[in-house]
């Protein structure tokens, strides 16, 4: 790929769902992938992998279903969240080796790459803290209506759904259509996500790129009083 203009129609994508590969992480080829529905998923010493899955995995800001345990985790564990006040601890957390498996695909290129998206207003990451310490969180791009989420972390049990919980319920009351989730998984649909086709997934991102989003970073003091539950507080829902 030689310019930002020669990524493929998506329609084009491998039953995987690979489309291209090549190219860099410059700023504005990434924001012209997410742009077209497509997004970068590699490994260390591979070249770059641009990806358009059929079907997509999604989740509508609404849906995301908080299981009564959540509710309980939230309260018991007193979170407090935020928005963008520590996206670079957040990021070197999601590229950790998980006890799973020892590597990432958060390469150094890509960390470079989106910390630079979040100086610019567009990445952004949302953040759980337990007595003052970062106990979770995740991180994705926002563009119009639309959220590209892109990796989460925990360091503390239920911090990384707690997280999604809170930027599930702020995206929808701030009218974004959807969050992307990019790649199926059970976790993902136990917590309200959901698969639709690639075609439906462009059409939906059309409307939803063509709409005002949030710009620029995610401050206090909205950020730190949006979502906070004490222990031993009534639960309740996020404005």
């Amino acid at each position: 790929m030689n310019s930002v203009e020669d990524f493929p129609d998506p329609e084009l994508a491998t039953e995987e769902g690979l489309l291209a590969l090549g190219g860099d992480l410059g700023i504005e080829r990434l924001l012209k992938a997410y742009q077209c529905g497509i997004f970068p998923w590699y490994h260390p010493g591979e070249p770059i992998l641009w990806w358009s899955p059929d079907p997509r995995c999604v989740l509508y800001p609404d849906h995301f279903r908080p299981s009564r345990s959540l509710r309980k985790s939230i309260r018991k564990n007193g979170f407090r969240f935020t928005f963008d006040q520590d996206f670079e601890n957040v990021i070197e957390h999601c590229a950790a080796p998980r006890t799973h498996g020892s590597g990432t695909w958060i390469t150094e290129e890509m960390k470079a790459a989106y910390l630079k998206l979040h100086q610019l207003g567009y990445a952004h990451s949302t953040e759980v803290w337990k007595n003052g310490q970062l106990a979770g969180g995740l991180y994705g791009i926002a563009m119009g209506g639309m959220y590209f989420g892109e990796s989460m972390f925990t360091l503390v049990t239920d911090a990384s759904k707690a997280a999604l919980y809170c930027l599930s319920s702020s995206l929808a009351a701030w009218r974004y259509h959807l969050i992307d989730c990019q790649v199926t998984s059970p976790h993902l649909l136990s917590l309200g996500a959901t698969e639709i086709p690639r075609r439906e997934f462009l059409e939906t991102l059309a409307r939803a790129l063509s709409q005002p989003g949030k710009t620029g970073t995610w401050s206090p003091p909205e950020a730190k009083t949006l979502f906070i539950v004490q222990p031993g507080h009534r639960d309740h829902s996020i404005p």
